[in-house]
């Protein structure tokens, strides 16, 4: 038989063994208990069968950079304590972070926030999307539903587009690289926008879209990228930094092209619109004509030109009295200048009389007539130009020869010419 302890020794051998044990143990967190002032944080972690106090020093848990909160599941590494005086056993936490998907949230948080610190979350750097674009990228897992919601939805909305799909994987180690090439691809490929997107899944399946080359890739992606990755709850980091996130595959594809219904629609309402507005402003129009035409101005031939016909005939009755009176006043002046002028043209008109029978009788003197009375003579060849020389005649031309008293006609038999040279130094020495 066992030997027989007291309260105290047994909870003193409890504590000897179980404090020499350190474990790292997984649970979820059902109470959390952070007083300000505590120098420890209280916390119970439990499984479906069990549940175990924990505490951690304040020291420690303010370095974690973790909120706790129900329903956490947490994995803590320490040991076992025991409080003798409560008889109460505890787990002395040294270490803790999330277990499972929750530290997978942990991580995607303070990627988030490495990003957001470095402004490519910022909604000033998102590109805006085009607002009819001709070309769209998707860039997408070659099978599942998602890719046949978008295809259908792209072709329903504006079958105008051109539709480039860029197939490659969305799960796995691989997908964040075939990802990032993808978009690249569709860079290269002049899209106007690109849709990246995939099915709904675990956050497992979706973490591929968590990636911190992905984001940035996205960010330096000259061309717009809008998202739609699971459904409505899910949201990526490839989500915060796109130019637009939707809630999943069908809702980008909605977002990024326009109904073409709608624009037909648009368009006819404008038809209507603008063919009112014209029809109104040539009413407008005619209406300022017939206000216009009723005016005085065209009413009345005399409407411009009324002011004017009274100052006319103001200043002709002005003229006709001044006239007379002017004219009485420069009448004896006129009488005056008249006999004046007489005498003047008496005086010149003699002198020039002189001077132009002089001038007539050296005329005379130079007359071609009285040329021919000296003896002299002028021939004309048969074309009726005068004959200045021999060089314009040959033999056997006739010509008609004037004198002062008639004509004669005569054939040239010989000509004699001077010297040219001597006949040119002649010339000069008469100039």
């Amino acid at each position: 038989m066992s030997e027989t302890l007291s309260v105290s020794q047994a909870l003193n051998l409890a504590k000897g063994s179980l404090e020499k044990v350190s474990a790292t143990i997984v649970g979820e967190i059902s109470e959390y208990s952070d007083k300000p002032g505590y120098k420890a944080v209280y916390f119970t972690i439990t499984d479906k069968s069990a549940a175990l106090p924990c505490m951690m020093w304040r020291s420690v848990f303010d370095k974690l950079d973790l909120a706790l909160k129900q329903g956490m599941l947490v994995e803590v590494s320490g040991f076992f304590s025991v409080y003798i005086a409560k008889g109460r056993m505890n787990f002395s936490a040294q270490s803790m972070r999330l277990a499972g998907e929750g530290d997978l949230r942990l991580k995607v948080a303070q990627l988030a926030r490495k990003l957001e610190a470095e402004g490519l979350m910022s909604p000033t750097r998102k590109l805006p999307l085009p607002a009819m674009p001709t070309k769209v990228a998707v860039v997408t897992s070659p099978r599942g539903k998602a890719i046949h919601d978008v295809l259908r939805t792209l072709r329903r909305r504006f079958p105008l587009a051109e539709v480039q799909v860029v197939g490659v994987p969305v799960e796995g180690d691989a997908a964040p690289k075939a990802l990032i090439e993808g978009i690249e691809v569709a860079q290269q490929a002049k899209s106007d926008v690109i849709l990246l997107v995939r099915g709904g899944g675990s956050y497992e399946d979706l973490m591929p879209f968590n990636d911190e080359a992905l984001a940035r890739a996205i960010v330096a992606s000259s061309i717009p990228v809008v998202t739609g990755i699971g459904h409505e709850p899910d949201n990526s980091i490839a989500d915060m930094v796109s130019s637009y996130r939707a809630s999943t595959p069908t809702a980008a594809a909605e977002h990024v092209v326009p109904d073409i219904r709608e624009l037909k629609m648009r368009l006819a309402n404008q038809g209507k619109a603008l063919s009112a507005a014209l029809t109104n402003r040539v009413e407008r129009l005619d209406n300022a004509v017939v206000n216009v035409r009723s005016r005085a101005l065209f009413t009345d031939p005399l409407f411009l030109v009324g002011d004017h016909l009274q100052n006319l005939e103001q200043s002709t009755q002005r003229l006709s009295i001044a006239i007379p009176n002017a004219l009485r006043s420069d009448v004896h002046q006129v009488e005056v200048l008249k006999g004046r002028l007489a005498r003047i043209v008496s005086t010149l008109t003699s002198h020039q009389q002189s001077r132009l029978q002089l001038l007539a009788a050296q005329l005379e003197s130079l007359s071609p007539l009285a040329v021919l009375a000296r003896g002299y003579s002028i021939a004309y060849d048969d074309k009726g130009y005068i004959v200045d020389s021999v060089y314009v005649v040959e033999p056997g031309d006739t010509l008609d020869v004037h004198v002062s008293d008639g004509d004669y006609h005569c054939r040239v038999e010989a000509k004699t010419e001077k010297d040219r040279m001597k006949l040119d130094l002649e010339t000069d020495a008469d100039e």
